[in-house]
């Protein structure tokens, strides 16, 4: 598995390790880069049995609409017999999938796995 960290927005890391993706999201994830986002994990998702791992710890914000997209690519990766799993170290991150009632909808981790 290989890692990626970008400022300029999410990109795809090579598959290594069995075929899982890694990307990490740097910078807020709101409404204004969800659209890009939301393309990007499309495509990451659109094969069978899609193995990704979207680390958030660079990211610095994540409003309902990023939370939107990250439910669009869960149900994609599901939908198509894969596997999405969040690194996330943040407790506001925990608390905000709490509050919003996603708190055991993903598999998220604490560092990468």
């Amino acid at each position: 598995m290989s890692e990626n960290r970008t400022t300029s927005g999410p990109r795809p890391a090579p598959s290594e390790g069995g075929g899982t993706t890694v990307v990490a999201l740097d910078g807020e994830i709101d409404m204004l880069s969800v659209d890009a986002l939301a393309q990007r994990l499309d495509a990451l998702t659109a094969g069978p049995r899609p193995d990704l791992v979207l680390d958030l710890r660079p990211a610095t914000f994540i409003d309902c609409s990023g939370l939107g997209v990250l439910c669009r690519a869960r149900n994609r990766t599901l939908a198509r017999r894969g596997r999405l799993r969040l690194v996330a170290e943040s407790k506001s991150f925990a608390r905000l999938l709490r509050l919003s009632g996603l708190g055991g909808v993903f598999e998220v981790h604490r560092k990468l796995p």
